[in-house]
């Protein structure tokens, strides 16, 4: 069965903030992101073309970092959800929805 990248890429998005957030370790968040990314990168080789795959992972990159920016506007809860949302459909979109 097929792993589901729209709930990795959320996941890792949601659950790297809250460890680097809970521990006050940012590095730490950072490798919850980073083993995220490359579970989901390599589910979408597997499954996709390179240029999908290179536009999946430009998505999850650019999600974080716009997660950032966006919470010093609408607050760090709200930013996390919406990238990750925003990823997650990216991922189901372009992979997920065409290898169930």
């Amino acid at each position: 069965m097929p792993l589901p990248t729209a709930a990795i890429t959320a996941g890792s998005l949601i659950g790297g903030w809250q460890v680097a957030r809970r521990t006050g370790v940012r590095p730490l968040g950072g490798v919850v992101l980073a083993a995220g990314g490359a579970v989901a990168a390599r589910e979408w080789r597997r499954r996709t073309s390179p240029a999908v795959t290179a536009g999946l992972v430009a998505t999850y990159v650019a999600a974080f970092g716009l997660s950032h920016p966006l919470a010093k506007r609408i607050g760090a809860w709200p930013s996390v959800l919406a990238v990750s949302a925003i990823t997650a459909a990216a991922a189901y979109v372009a992979s997920d929805r065409h290898s169930g």
